[in-house]
């Protein structure tokens, strides 16, 4: 189990299959709820992730997926795209900068 500080998320990643449907809603989401914190906020392929990525969040049948893509990153797979408790983790260590256990 790997641990982030939400202090040192600087810019988290919403990978999905194609990077254009359920990411951008969940990139949207987090976007207004990290607003005020400074984190950039981008939604990608789960085959295109970028190396300066803090953390990647994505649906828990593309994790393998994004582990091999992103071997050196935290990958937190949630179930659900609205309302996740694994999302919510993410932004409450993010807004009060505590660890995040992935």
């Amino acid at each position: 189990m790997a641990t982030i500080n939400g202090k040192d998320i600087h810019k988290l990643v919403v990978a999905c299959d194609a990077g254009m449907g359920s990411s951008v809603m969940l990139a949207s989401t987090l976007r207004k709820q990290l607003g005020k914190s400074g984190v950039t906020v981008e939604h990608t392929p789960v085959n295109s992730i970028p190396a300066d990525a803090d953390v990647v969040v994505c649906h828990s049948g593309l994790a393998a997926r994004a582990r091999l893509v992103a071997p050196d990153k935290p990958i937190v797979p949630f179930q659900i795209f609205l309302g996740d408790p694994a999302v919510t983790r993410v932004v409450k260590a993010i807004q009060q900068g505590t660890d995040l256990n992935v």
